[in-house]
């Protein structure tokens, strides 16, 4: 009996193991159909733009003031939790009262980070 039901189970995890494998494969078909469709219909990157603006709007103090957070387009992503946050939630981003953002940066920022949210977590 007892030989039975563990038999039992190793099958039901084994069919559980390979549904989330074929799940998973699904998810990363999905993606590189998305690629295509974002190439093939004049869709552009988010990073581009956003990096502009980070360069142009926010590098500007990060260079005198924070040098640690100078943004590059190889370390921009690590930052895009921050960024949301600073920008988005606390609104203490840009801080000059010179420096401000127009409403499509703030735009293709969203937009930006959004896209670094799904390509991390691979959806």
């Amino acid at each position: 009996m007892m030989v039975t039901l563990v038999k039992f189970l190793i099958g039901i995890s084994i069919a559980l193991l390979v549904n989330s494998t074929n799940n998973y494969q699904s998810i990363r078909e999905s993606n590189k159909l998305t690629e295509v469709y974002v190439s093939s219909n004049g869709i552009k990157e988010s990073k581009p733009d956003a990096f502009q603006i980070l360069d142009h709007k926010c590098n500007v103090c990060h260079r005198k003031r924070n040098k640690k957070r100078v943004f590059t387009t190889e370390n921009m992503n690590t930052w895009a939790d921050d960024i949301y946050t600073q920008v988005f939630v606390k609104k203490r981003m840009p801080k000059s009262k010179k420096i401000k953002l127009t409403s499509k940066e703030y735009q293709d920022l969203l937009t930006w980070i959004s896209s670094t949210r799904t390509s991390t977590n691979g959806i």
